[in-house]
């Protein structure tokens, strides 16, 4: 695994310092999945690559130094825990609506300690009401309909940030269908960027997704309401 993680942060240009905290939380992880279904991928080398180094390379998409990050329906830390343990002055919160998995990410964080990562139970439309544009960056690699995302995640982030959103390459019908959505939501989609995750031949997505107006206030609606009426 350490050579899988050497090899591929030095490919994607970042620090390599971080190896021993992303090796101990692929410990953890893979640990508690044994009690809790947390991750389908339970081979080291494809924690390494398929989690931990696809995660890290959402730090080459944008400049995210000192800057604030949500990561919108984080489950079991991704992409959130990697970009924290390779990029130490970004501030991080961890959002999910599960506690169980808030709950490992709090231990995750106590191990490692990280003691300025927020881990947040909560839904990402209730979340809002108190958090409403305060971040730089939004995050997800959750598996929702971008239309669905981007009402839960562009609310979150402030003018002049960025909500980036991990899709696989098949997403372009995806992408365009929620073009409407995030127009509505104060957002304008910047680029789509496709990466191949060091060590594999796995291609992965990136829609940066540029706040250019404020999210209008009766946005997002109740999670039941979203699902079923995507905007």
């Amino acid at each position: 695994m350490e050579a899988l993680l050497q090899n591929g942060l030095t490919a994607l240009g970042l620090p390599t310092e971080s190896i021993p905290r992303l090796r101990r939380f692929s410990e953890l992880l893979l640990e508690k999945n044994k009690v809790m279904n947390l991750t389908a991928i339970t081979e080291q080398q494809d924690v390494a690559t398929l989690h931990l180094l696809d995660s890290a390379a959402m730090l080459t998409m944008a400049d995210f130094s000192g800057k604030t990050v949500v990561d919108v329906g984080t489950g079991a830390g991704f992409p959130g825990m990697p970009m924290r343990i390779v990029k130490e002055d970004l501030s991080l919160t961890l959002l999910d609506s599960l506690n169980k998995r808030i709950d490992f990410l709090k231990d995750c964080c106590a191990e490692l300690g990280f003691r300025d990562v927020d881990c947040v139970h909560a839904r990402a439309e209730e979340f809002a009401a108190g958090k409403r544009e305060s971040y730089d960056y939004a995050v997800s690699r959750a598996v929702a309909n971008l239309s669905v995302l981007a009402e839960l995640a562009l609310p979150l982030v402030k003018v002049g940030g960025q909500f980036l959103s991990m899709k696989s390459v098949d997403s372009e019908e995806e992408i365009s269908a929620a073009k409407n959505a995030i127009k509505t939501l104060g957002g304008k989609i910047s680029r789509v960027e496709d990466y191949t995750i060091p060590g594999t031949d796995v291609t992965h997505r990136v829609v940066v997704i540029d706040k250019v107006s404020p999210t209008p206030a009766k946005y997002p609606r109740a999670f039941a309401k979203i699902k079923k009426q995507p905007l």
